[in-house]
């Protein structure tokens, strides 16, 4: 809502009541303040909205393979252990599968470590956009205040 600002003796030539007017445009002001806060509470509902998402996104994108290759990873250390106990004569098969485990180990904790940054990006990109829309409004806010509490001002001088 556009809010025309005239001056004192506009009103005085004018012979308009500048205090009716003063009311109104503090009524305009305190709606345009109103509704800009709740664009704020709209935004940081859908910041919820995104974080509870967030991690429902990466938990589907993850624990499927974090699953499976924990299962592998369980099976294949059970049959390790099985070969320590038959060193003799499983040598080479307890070669193949030490690797195995060691690959399956170090790709558990790379999965575990990604889901845990994609979870932690996912939820600073969600701040950081939260952020970005929400700090014009509270600068409309500040200078929406700033002119109420001019308009209060002239009111009470008046």
């Amino acid at each position: 809502m556009k809010v025309t600002h005239y001056p004192k003796r506009y009103f005085d030539d004018k012979k308009v009541n500048s205090k009716r007017m003063i009311m109104m445009s503090e009524s305009d002001l305190r709606s345009q303040i109103s509704a800009k806060e709740d664009e704020i509470t709209k935004i940081e509902e859908e910041a919820a909205k995104k974080d509870a998402s967030a991690e429902k996104e990466v938990d589907d994108e993850y624990d499927s393979k974090i699953s499976e290759v924990k299962s592998s990873l369980e099976s294949e250390q059970s049959k390790l252990d099985e070969a320590i106990e038959k060193a003799a004569e499983w040598a080479t098969k307890k070669k193949e599968l030490t690797q195995t485990v060691k690959t399956l180990t170090k790709e558990h904790k790379v999965l575990t470590k990604d889901k845990s940054n994609a979870f932690k990006s996912k939820l600073k990109q969600i701040e950081t956009d939260k952020k970005s829309q929400i700090s014009p409004l509270r600068k409309q806010i500040k200078a929406l205040e700033k002119q109420l509490a001019a308009l209060e001002k002239a009111a009470r001088e008046e």
